[in-house]
């Protein structure tokens, strides 16, 4: 799906105005504190607070991706993810925003109950469609079948990647790069959840350095490292940016069993988080990249001085699952 997308442009995409951005960036001086920081070093960037649908990262690939969906024509977003997907979720409201329907490919079976991001699947009237287990590759060739499905039937469909990670939809984070350099301290290093490689791909075509750019893999696809270099070639290009130096960099010791595993490291980072900043993360994204920059930091590979900014990408939904919510709450875990 990738190279379809990729090919499918001449010059930057129009953009529609969704996320109500710039997000803030916010000083972090206690958990800085917590963590051995020098003062004033540790910041997060507010991305949880974009102004769609509870917020999230998505909303900055999505104002792309609808705009690029509306110059073509297109009446159907089509898109897919894990049965809890933010990225689902919001693509159903930025439908809704523009006046489109959207169509989702979940992995899971259906009857689950609807509470977080299923409960709000359904009131933005989102139609899914069903692929049992949540596999990446099979949910992509899954967004395909339904485009082909749909286009037989008069509709006019426009595929959106998981996680919006298309090159279109990564002209995002170009963006959010520019909004960062603009405000934080000289030579930030940014720490983000890596899902399907949108995120981090678009902050290194605008920082121009891959060290600039700590990725945490949450474990959602095998080759996203390969993808995030695919699409930093692509976005460059787009986005009439230099390439970047350096190679990815991407730590993948914090996915554990698995996409969405639920790690005693997630719990911490997510009650640190919460104690010394009212910040409230989610296990799956936000916790991890948390959990990945205090790792670092703890093992003496970021400095106490060294200016960083934590990406937070949202996810609140996801808490209030009977999944999570236990999970959460448990002292002992």
């Amino acid at each position: 799906m990738l190279d379809t997308v990729a090919t499918m442009h001449v010059g930057p995409p129009p953009r529609l105005p969704l996320a109500g951005l710039p997000t803030p960036l916010q000083p972090l001086p206690r958990l800085g504190r917590a963590l051995g920081f020098d003062e004033g070093a540790l910041w997060v960037k507010r991305d949880d607070l974009t102004a769609l649908a509870g917020g999230g990262n998505k909303a900055r690939k999505l104002e792309h991706l609808v705009a690029d969906a509306l110059a073509r024509g297109a009446d159907t977003l089509v898109t897919g993810g894990a049965s809890q997907s933010n990225h689902v979720r919001m693509t159903g409201a930025a439908a809704r925003a523009a006046g489109l329907r959207c169509v989702a490919v979940l992995g899971g079976l259906p009857g689950e109950a609807p509470e977080g991001n299923l409960l709000l699947d359904a009131l933005l009237g989102i139609e899914l469609v069903w692929a049992q287990a949540y596999d990446g590759a099979a949910i992509e060739a899954a967004i395909d079948a339904a485009c082909t499905r749909l286009a037989t039937t008069g509709v006019v469909p426009y595929p959106v990647p998981l996680g919006g990670a298309s090159p279109v939809g990564t002209l995002g984070y170009v963006r959010a790069a520019d909004e960062i350099a603009g405000a934080a301290p000289t030579g930030a290093v940014v720490y983000t959840a890596t899902g399907t490689g949108g995120t981090q791909a678009g902050l290194v075509v605008g920082f121009g350095d891959h060290d600039r750019v700590r990725g945490v893999d949450v474990g959602a696809l095998p080759d996203v490292d390969a993808r995030i270099t695919e699409l930093v070639a692509a976005v460059a290009e787009l986005a009439d940016r230099a390439p970047p130096a350096g190679c990815v960099q991407l730590d993948r010791s914090h996915i554990g069993a698995g996409y969405g595993d639920l790690t005693p490291e997630v719990h911490e980072a997510i009650h640190l988080a919460a104690a010394t900043e009212g910040l409230v993360l989610d296990p799956v994204y936000s916790g991890k990249a948390l959990a990945g920059l205090m790792a670092d930091r703890r093992r003496g590979l970021l400095a106490a001085w060294q200016p960083t900014v934590f990406l937070h990408t949202g996810g609140l939904p996801s808490l209030f699952t009977d999944r999570i919510g236990p999970w959460l709450l448990d002292r002992g875990s």
